[in-house]
């Protein structure tokens, strides 16, 4: 991380002087003359560290605090006070200096000082980047909704019941992940939180992914492994597109289901797990089961609670609280200075139907903050648009005629995704929010 440090110093000698030692310490040094002078270079550019003097020419550098603090919030400022001005120093600290240096300004000190704020400064960034990573896309926002509100309630009340089965439903993208980790949290889980994408297990190790192999159980198994089931006792195992599992996985779950016991690919023994088993899926479950590819055992046995997640269209009051949530997240993982929205942008958001749900708000979201310079942004890419699709003169335009089906929309959108995309199919399942084998399975739908 490289720390631009604006020094604000008349004395010309000592901050040609003083810039050479800071350079020389990986600092990009900014120098300013005079109050005009760094007004200026804050118009350029925001720095992370300012080294500010009071006395300049134009007036005096305390006057640029409030202007910092309100325009660069996190940028650490240093005042240079007179020697002895114990006053001056306690005034720079209660306007929102950092840190304070008394004239004569001795480099040594100068230096030690800029390399703390640059270490708080990293240290800060590291920690909002884990944050980011842990659970930065997975925070749960208070709904408004009422549909989201009864939906959260209801997690609330199964998590009293810390052993039943969960089943949660809802469109790609909608949120079923955060519901899952919010009903964690709410419980009180000792354990971890393991989350499965069974779509993404490979179909000729799956067992050994969700149940452990012994050693010598099949050809690369040099070890014994332990599978996801025990590495999530005393916590949550997410099974999330639970319609992927394999049938010949399915008997096995539910014997771990109906007796909390298992064995290891391979293995005699019975092994026990105390995690509690929640599962999400965006497919119809009672069709998969009329059409015998899903157990009907298991259905109704994952379903004990069920849990449904309306799309991110029929919840409209939580459209702009979720995008202010999530574009301060993403302004904290891209580096940027935080945005807002404009007001032709805030129109956009309620007027956009969000078939991708709030994985969808938040790519555009992210693509918005990389394209648009500006201030405040106008997310042009969401133009006013009928019900299912854009302006017809969009040459990206999705517009669907007359009335269809849920499906049949679905199947024309994944066609019309595929065919900007040239027929590139893993970057159309990107697109779309969805794992490249739920995007072949559709294909073949």
């Amino acid at each position: 991380m490289s720390i631009h440090l604006l020094l604000v110093d008349d004395d010309r000698t000592f901050a040609s002087l003083a810039a050479t030692v800071l350079r020389h310490e990986g600092f990009r040094v900014t120098l300013a003359h005079s109050l005009h002078d760094a007004r200026a270079a804050l118009a350029r550019q925001a720095p992370e560290v300012v080294v500010l003097d009071r006395r300049l020419p134009d007036g005096d550098g305390i006057h640029l605090l409030p202007e910092l603090r309100a325009q660069f919030p996190d940028t650490a400022v240093m005042m240079v006070t007179a020697h002895g001005d114990i006053a001056s120093a306690v005034d720079a600290i209660k306007q929102g200096a950092r840190d304070y240096l008394s004239k004569p300004v001795e480099l040594d000190d100068l230096v030690l000082r800029a390399r703390r704020a640059a270490a708080d400064l990293q240290l800060h960034e590291r920690l909002r980047q884990a944050e980011s990573e842990l659970g930065g896309r997975r925070r749960l926002l208070r709904p408004r909704a009422p549909a989201m509100v009864a939906a959260l309630q209801m997690i609330e009340r199964i998590a009293t019941a810390p052993r039943s089965p969960v089943l949660i439903t809802g469109e790609t993208g909608a949120g079923k992940e955060v519901l899952a980790r919010h009903l964690h949290n709410v419980q009180g889980n000792q354990g971890p939180f393991v989350h499965v994408n069974c779509a993404a297990l490979p179909s000729a190790l799956v067992e050994s992914e969700l149940f452990g192999h012994e050693r010598g159980a099949f050809t690369d198994a040099r070890a014994a492994r332990r599978g996801l089931v025990e590495v999530a006792d005393g916590g949550i195992l997410f099974l999330d597109e639970i319609g992927e599992l394999p049938l010949s996985l399915q008997a096995k779950l539910l014997t771990f289901l109906d007796q909390g016991a298992f064995r290891r690919l391979g293995g005699t023994t019975e092994l026990t797990s105390n995690a509690r088993v929640v599962t999400a899926t965006n497919r119809d479950l009672t069709r998969e089961v009329a059409e015998s590819r899903f157990r009907e055992d298991l259905y109704f046995r994952l379903s004990v609670f069920r849990v449904e997640i309306p799309p991110l269209r029929q919840r409209r009051e939580d459209v702009l609280p979720l995008a202010e949530s999530l574009l301060v997240e993403l302004c904290a993982e891209l580096g940027r200075r935080p945005v807002d929205f404009s007001s032709a942008a805030r129109a956009r958001l309620e007027r956009y139907p969000f078939p991708g749900n709030v994985r969808e708000l938040r790519n555009v979201l992210e693509r918005a903050l990389v394209l648009e310079p500006g201030p405040a942004l106008e997310l042009q890419a969401l133009e006013p648009r009928g019900p299912l699709g854009p302006a017809a003169t969009d040459p990206d335009a999705f517009v669907v005629s007359g009335t269809r089906s849920l499906d049949e929309v679905e199947r024309l959108y994944v066609k019309h995704v595929l065919g900007r995309l040239d027929g590139r199919r893993m970057e159309a399942a990107k697109a779309l929010g969805l794992s490249y084998p739920t995007f072949l399975r559709k294909l073949e739908e």
